[in-house]
């Protein structure tokens, strides 16, 4: 295995979840350095790929679907606020999340669709509508596990912004 691609490899198993760009931008490398390596890495199984919410995220084999998902979305700073919020909290209407968090309802209302829908999150059927964790321990863990860039962070606060300026 070449040096490059074997400190991609530990890159990518210390800090589980890592978006393609970002893992450049860490190890200072050029972009079709990282495209050619990590191709390499998927094809041997050492790496494995989740895309999620338009970003591909890599992770060591060792992580299941559910637990790739999750860390991905523990890489945004809103979606990571939400799921923090409910594992410290439990249960929670959207419209107190977005108060407790400082964000605009549609800006909760759209994390929390797209967490239910890679079952991160369960919605109740019950009116009013509120909002937990599907696997509260696992989470909890994984939070853990994740420390969001300053990058991420702030990409995350320019949409943010955007948001409530609609």
């Amino acid at each position: 295995m070449s040096d490059t691609r074997d400190r991609i490899r530990r890159h990518v198993h210390a800090t589980p979840g890592l978006h393609f760009r970002r893992i450049g931008r860490d190890l200072d490398l050029a972009t079709g350095q990282v495209q050619y390596h990590l191709r390499r890495l998927t094809r041997e199984g050492t790496v494995v790929k989740e895309p999620v919410g338009g970003k591909t995220h890599y992770f060591a084999p060792s992580f299941d679907p559910w637990d790739r998902r999750t860390i991905a979305f523990l890489r945004r700073e809103t979606a990571r606020g939400i799921v923090v919020r409910l594992a410290a909290d439990g249960d929670r209407r959207p419209g107190t999340l977005a108060t407790d968090l400082d964000l605009a309802e549609s800006t909760v209302s759209w994390h929390l669709s797209t967490l239910a829908e890679h079952d991160v999150v369960e919605k109740s059927p019950s009116s009013p509508m509120t909002v937990s964790l599907t696997r509260p321990a696992r989470t909890a863990q994984l939070v853990d596990t994740v420390s969001p860039s300053l990058s991420d962070r702030l990409v995350d606060r320019f949409l943010r912004s955007v948001d409530e300026l609609l």
